[in-house]
């Protein structure tokens, strides 16, 4: 009898430890995402820190702003991306709604819009961008309908596995297909008629 309740102490002392060891990560991990979501204003503005020429030496290179004239416009322009991109982000990993695989749409189209930016032969930027994220546009739709229906099936107590056994006009069918029904034509025929 004492060896089986210091089996079950030990297992407590080890889901104790494991659920600390949980509550430390996600404290931290809600700690920097906290952090980042405060901060980004200040992002936002990293622009204002960069020299307005033409090129700049930066500790990371050299860089210039081909098209845009200056290299401060370029990160004004880059920064308008990044972080709506990140706050997306952080929504996107911490959406529990069965709905946020929607969240993609906005990000890749964000996604293509930096590309567009960094990318100076683009001629007119934002003109394609429908075209290209038309698919993707569509998968969400698909995809976030399907969840949805599923969400609502489940919450209503709805089997969609009972329509298998129902046929178009709303019968049921029968369990041997190879036997035909010689009514079965008449009620076409009729339902044929009908319209």
């Amino acid at each position: 009898m004492i060896k089986e309740k210091l089996k079950y102490q030990d297992k407590d002392k080890i889901t104790k430890v494991i659920l600390k060891e949980y509550k430390r990560r996600s404290l931290l991990s809600g700690t920097l995402i906290a952090i980042v979501i405060i901060l980004s204003p200040y992002l936002f503005y990293v622009y204002q820190g960069i020299p307005d020429s033409d090129v700049w030496d930066s500790p990371f290179g050299l860089i210039t702003s081909n098209y845009y004239g200056s290299v401060q416009v370029l990160f004004w322009t880059i920064f308008n991306k990044v972080v709506p991109f990140i706050l997306l982000l952080i929504w996107f990993f911490t959406c529990k709604h069965w709905w946020y695989h929607a969240i993609l749409v906005p990000l890749c189209m964000l996604i293509f819009q930096m590309y567009t930016v960094v990318n100076d032969e683009v001629v007119f930027a934002d003109s394609n961008e429908f075209f290209i994220l038309a698919p993707i546009i569509f998968l969400m739709l698909i995809f976030s309908y399907t969840i949805r229906t599923r969400v609502f099936d489940k919450i209503h107590g709805i089997d969609l596995s009972e329509l298998s056994r129902v046929n178009w006009k709303g019968e049921l069918k029968k369990e041997n297909t190879s036997e035909k029904d010689d009514d079965s034509d008449d009620d076409d025929d009729e339902l044929f008629m009908s319209y």
